[in-house]
């Protein structure tokens, strides 16, 4: 009877043991926009994992894929008003905020993994000083691979973009629709399988990786690899959120947070042609964009480069200035 009475004592113990660690522990969602085996969500679920270890379990970090959770546009909110406490957006669905949100999707600014990093050390000061304002800590950025033009037909030149139903996720993209006549529909990643299947949309910028994604062959059969911009997501958390963690706990975040902003920038330049190959083996003529089609789309992106630095002032003005010093 006293050995009953010692393994129930010793039950108990452990019961309350394990009854006071999971109440030591905290819990946060992450909602992102991408599929699971897409490698910015791959990167999340190390970042998450890297968390959980190396606060020894305080602070437990669960991703939520595919718009799951909140869809793309609705996700910063949800980490401001603290419905989550951390999520990944592309950022420049957020341009319409703060003209410094969409620095990275201005076309032809930067082309190059090496060029878009230095755009982004350029910027960071300034979008982390937004974010700020907003509640949010901006932890870090990852890359895209660079964009090109999906479509079902021949394009020789931006003439050849015209009357398409051109799928807009940011002001940039809405903007090129404009310029060269085509008809913006705006469609998240989450939306363009059935967006592309249905013929809402049938041409597009983006990039190799959610062409592949979205299994774009399906439905379109070029891509032009016109390399036209570099796009980011940004991860960030609720700034009260953050301030609530032990100081350990908080340096095992941001510890986790540079090492996945590393690995980030590895993999998209590492995935980039990789995705190329897969669109190539699934019957997509993967061409180089034609002399008057480049001609064309540089004088897009130069008036977008102008457009944007009249709405971005004189923080627009520093950080082109910044960047060309780099």
């Amino acid at each position: 009877m006293i050995s009953t009475l010692v393994r129930a004592g010793v039950a108990g113990a452990a019961l309350l043991a394990a009854s006071g660690a999971a109440l030591a522990q905290t819990a946060w969602v992450l909602p992102s926009a991408y599929p699971p085996a897409n490698y910015h969500v791959e990167n999340l679920m190390q970042f998450a994992k890297d968390v959980e270890t190396a606060s020894g379990g305080k602070l437990k970090i669960t991703v939520h894929p595919s718009a799951s959770l909140f869809k793309a546009p609705d996700i910063k909110r949800a980490v401001q008003t603290g419905q989550a406490q951390a999520g990944e957006v592309l950022i420049s669905l957020h341009e319409n905020e703060n003209p410094v949100f969409g620095i990275d999707v201005v076309p032809f600014l930067a082309t190059s993994f090496d060029a878009s990093k230095k755009l982004y050390a350029a910027s960071k000061p300034a979008i982390e000083k937004a974010l700020d304002a907003q509640g949010l800590k901006l932890l870090y950025a990852t890359p895209w691979p660079p964009q090109g033009i999906f479509t079902k037909k021949d394009v020789n030149s931006t003439a050849d973009l015209k009357g398409l139903k051109w799928r807009a996720y940011n002001v940039g993209t809405s903007r090129i629709a404009d310029l060269v006549g085509a008809q913006p529909v705006t469609v998240q990643a989450a939306e363009l399988p059935q967006a592309l299947a249905t013929g809402v949309i049938d041409g597009l910028m983006t990039s190799s990786a959610t062409g592949v994604d979205s299994k774009i062959w399906e439905s379109l059969t070029h891509y032009y690899d016109t390399q036209a911009w570099i796009p980011k997501n940004v991860i960030f958390v609720n700034k009260a959120a953050f301030a609530g963690l032990d100081p350990a706990v908080q340096k095992a975040v941001t510890d986790a947070a540079a090492a996945a902003e590393g690995r980030g920038w590895a993999l998209g330049a590492e995935k980039t042609s990789a995705y190329m190959e897969t669109l190539k083996k699934n019957g997509m003529k993967v061409l180089e964009p034609s002399a008057d089609l480049k001609k064309g789309l540089a004088d897009v992106g130069a008036k977008l480069t102008e457009d944007w630095s009249k709405k971005a002032g004189a923080d627009g003005a520093a950080i082109l200035d910044a960047y060309k010093k780099m």
